[in-house]
């Protein structure tokens, strides 16, 4: 059997093909509601990252923030004598942060433990029957009312709910989401965009009742990076019309697109556009660098899309990415292990007007990310 490395260091893991898991044509099984919304502790990495933008409920005009709100699971390979009850199974990590946009800044925490499988007995868990994510007193949990999310770190704290105003949006192939040249470098993937936000937000002592916009991706995999990728940028935006836009690439040692892709759906559109390779480009502009890593970002895109959708030749649309602050780079080194960027964008057409906003994510700038 081939074997796959994991996110543990010197772990291996088994490599099993997503094909029977995953939704698509060709034999592949459908996702299953509600049931795919949990944890799937037999892949080796997965992910629920949600995002957004919140503006606070008083004041004209209304101050901003970004936030971000990411819980990971990876498995741990079984080894002789593991076989106790309490004995790890998975890794829960989790990441936050607040951009605080009038303020400059970034504030961010993050955390790690184990988990055995029995939440009376551990810090962390991730229930396979629904979105129910916990690792110390930081939560992710779908409820009959929508989504509840709480965290908080040394400068700031979170407690939002966030209710769907569309269905999900099942990326790539209906939800298999091809990540590379090779038909198992792949994720099961499926996003819910358009969640409208409300809740408190504290900022250095400051509490804000805050409204606003947010994004959730949840994506399970056994083997997602070609074996020539560093890393990848992402973007996952809202449209101010209501639709959703998401574009990728998985980037090698000299900056060129290994693999690409996405998606657009508008407001009212039963399925998205899903893009390929040959449809989503990439062009870095200016770029900032960091004084904490000395690490180059690009902090402004030019990302061209060409969709299939309606009638006669398809024509690329053109868009700019402009993050809302340069500074918004994540050490993670004390959980996950990589550093990157990840932070509050806008969207602009060709025309350079404001259509959208969301969240620019930056792997692999640092050093190659490993999976």
């Amino acid at each position: 059997m081939k074997r796959r490395q994991g996110l543990i260091a010197g772990a291996s893991l088994p490599f099993l093909p997503l094909a029977a898991h995953c939704a698509g044509a060709t034999g592949r099984t459908s996702l299953n509601f509600p049931r795919d919304f949990g944890s799937h502790p037999d892949f080796a990495i997965e992910w629920w990252y949600l995002t957004g933008q919140l503006l606070v409920d008083t004041g004209t005009p209304a101050r901003a923030f970004g936030f971000q709100l990411t819980f990971f699971r990876t498995r741990v390979p079984v080894t002789q004598g593991m076989s106790s009850a309490f004995a790890a199974k998975q890794l829960i990590f989790a990441h936050a942060a607040v951009t605080d946009v009038t303020g400059k800044r970034l504030l961010h925490d993050q955390r790690i433990a184990r988990s055995s499988g029995s939440p009376e007995m551990d810090m962390a868990f991730a229930n396979t029957q629904g979105t129910d994510l916990k690792l110390d007193n930081w939560l992710l949990k779908r409820e009959a009312t929508g989504y509840r999310a709480q965290a908080s770190g040394s400068d700031f704290s979170m407690q939002l709910t966030l209710h769907e105003t569309q269905a999900l949006l099942l990326q790539g192939d209906q939800g298999w989401s091809r990540k590379g040249p090779d038909e198992q470098q792949a994720s099961c993937y499926y996003s819910l965009p358009q969640l409208n936000a409300s809740g408190r937000l504290q900022v250095a002592g400051q509490t804000f009742n805050v409204h606003g916009l947010a994004w959730l991706d949840h994506e399970w995999s056994q083997s997602l990076m070609h074996p020539d990728a560093v890393g990848w940028d992402w973007i996952g935006m809202n449209l101010l019309d209501g639709s959703a836009l998401t574009a990728f690439r998985l980037r090698g040692k000299t900056g060129e697109s290994i693999w690409a892709g996405g998606s657009f759906r508008t407001k009212n559109q039963a399925k998205p556009d899903v893009l390929d390779f040959n449809e989503v480009h990439f062009t870095p502009g200016r770029a900032w660098k960091s004084p904490a890593s000395n690490t180059s970002y690009p902090v402004e895109w030019t990302v061209v899309l060409t969709r299939r959708s309606g009638a006669g030749t398809p024509n690329p649309e053109r868009f700019t990415v402009k993050a809302v602050i340069d500074n918004q780079e994540l050490d993670s080194r004390q959980s996950t292990g990589a550093i990157y960027w990840e932070g509050l964008s806008e969207l602009f057409d060709s025309q350079g007007a404001l259509v959208g906003r969301g969240y620019l994510e930056m792997t692999g700038y640092a050093s190659p990310l490993k999976l």
